[in-house]
């Protein structure tokens, strides 16, 4: 059997590691960049944290700041007639996974016309080209987009999160400063946070995990569980800088084997009430680890010491619940909502949000098997 991994061509970490962007650009002889971000990254002095090494090497940029969470076809679009108009060669995503997932959608169809439609590039597309050189900053430290091969755009026609899974799309240089996430709202770094739990732990426990993959799952998982609390409720600059490092090492193992039903279930949340990504895992979280406990219990023993809990001469069944417990007294720890009907999810539609997760790219990975009545009971115990 051959596994694969795909990174980055270059990385950079450590606070300060901004400046590097535009020395990247340079060297690369590239000539115009669109800056990708959200009007809040726009208007909060994040941006111009990094825009400032543009202007200081006097690197034309245009801004496009119309992405909003779980970014749309439509903004897509937007996006990608701007750079046309523009000339761009490069895209500079600042902001959360919904920045830098549509720099990717853009940059692959510069690079790629012939889906400019954008909804052809659901699932695995068979892109030719590499995308449009990428250079991503992330400002929230959860999605990992900076170093995965996947991005999610929604689909508003259909009511869908496309999760598109492309080699070519992963941007050339990452750059992960913490400096640009210190100020995130305690919610932001709260849900973010948990988004890269669920990374780790849905990565390590699915079907397609390895050696080296298992390995970046259970540190990235021991540096959010223990750090996870102070980095979003009392900004601890270690605990912070931890986090960041440990959602990238994160997307380095679930990138290259994929995920679970969580995240089947958060794009169904997502894409018919616009739920945010990280609060639509954290919820549904414990509730997928206890389902699927049942197949690989011996995984949880090892993802509980990960944690530094005393997993010693717990039988299978207790060492899925001690961890279980333990991701919920987390995420209440950071005042995460704990059911759907919290967040304002009618009842009625769990079947039909069912009916969609089950047919999510993200569920053949699912460590155990699935039928679309065992998500609708799932979305039931998490209801209330």
């Amino acid at each position: 059997m051959t596994n694969r991994i795909v990174l980055n061509e270059t990385s950079y970490f450590g606070r300060g590691s901004r400046e590097k962007v535009s020395e990247e650009i340079n060297g690369r002889k590239l000539k115009k960049a669109l800056v990708v971000t959200d009007s809040g990254i726009a208007k909060s002095g994040v941006l111009e944290m990094v825009t400032v090494y543009l202007d200081q090497s006097k690197i034309p940029y245009i801004i496009f700041d119309k992405v909003k969470p779980n970014p749309t076809v439509s903004i897509v679009k937007e996006g990608l007639e701007l750079a046309k108009a523009e000339n761009i060669d490069v895209l500079v995503a600042v902001g959360g996974g919904s920045s830098i997932d549509t720099a990717k959608a853009i940059g692959i169809i510069l690079a790629n016309p012939e889906f400019s439609d954008v909804v052809s590039l659901d699932g695995v597309a068979n892109t030719q080209n590499k995308s449009v050189p990428i250079i991503a900053l992330p400002t929230t430290a959860g999605t990992a987009a900076e170093v995965t091969i996947n991005y999610v755009i929604t689909d508003e026609s259909r009511m869908k999160k496309m999760v598109c899974v492309d080699v070519h799309d992963i941007p050339v240089v990452a750059i992960v400063d913490p400096d640009l996430m210190q100020g995130m709202p305690q919610i932001i770094a709260a849900s973010t946070g948990m988004d890269a739990l669920t990374h780790a732990m849905e990565g390590y426990i699915t079907k397609a995990g390895w050696l080296i993959p298992d390995m970046f799952h259970l540190n990235a998982m021991a540096l959010i569980y223990k750090n996870l609390e102070k980095a979003a409720n009392e900004k601890d600059i270690k605990a912070v800088d931890n986090v960041a490092y440990a959602q990238y090492i994160a997307g380095m193992g679930f990138s290259n084997v994929g995920l679970g039903i969580v995240h089947s279930m958060a794009h169904s949340l997502g894409a018919y009430f616009d739920t945010p990504h990280g609060i639509a895992n954290a919820l549904l979280l414990p509730h997928v680890l206890k389902f699927n406990g049942a197949v690989c219990p011996e995984l949880y023993i090892n993802m509980g010491n990960a944690f530094g809990l005393d997993m010693t001469g717990l039988t299978n069944e207790e060492a899925v619940d001690k961890v279980v417990e333990a991701v919920r007294e987390l995420s209440k720890k950071l005042n995460i909502p704990q059911t759907l009907e919290e967040i304002g999810i009618p009842e009625e539609m769990l079947p039909t949000l069912a009916k969609q997760a089950i047919n999510d790219a993200c569920t053949p990975g699912n460590p155990r098997e699935v039928t679309v009545e065992d998500i609708t009971k799932i979305y039931q115990e998490a209801y209330r």
